[in-house]
């Protein structure tokens, strides 16, 4: 089966976001008003070939794991899509 994994990885909730500032700085000057705190992230799409979901998730979990965040500045959650 294959599936389609959408990977949201994002700064930590506690750390500061400098590029997250920077634009949100910018819709400001732009004038539009009502946007609060803005946060920059990096959203992955992999697509894997498994056996079943269950398999699938944790291919894609040892990716996050291992490779595609920082665990020091980042978290992150994905979601699968058989397709």
């Amino acid at each position: 089966m294959k599936f389609r994994a959408e990977i949201n990885v994002m700064p930590l909730e506690a750390l500061l976001d400098p590029q997250g500032r920077a634009v949100q700085a910018s819709l400001q000057k732009m004038g539009l008003e009502g946007i609060g705190t803005t946060r920059v992230g990096k959203r992955i799409t992999l697509e894997v070939e498994a056996s079943s979901e269950k398999a699938a998730s944790a291919t894609v979990e040892k990716a996050c794991r291992e490779l595609l965040h920082n665990p020091i500045v980042e978290s992150y959650e994905f979601s699968l899509i058989k397709i």
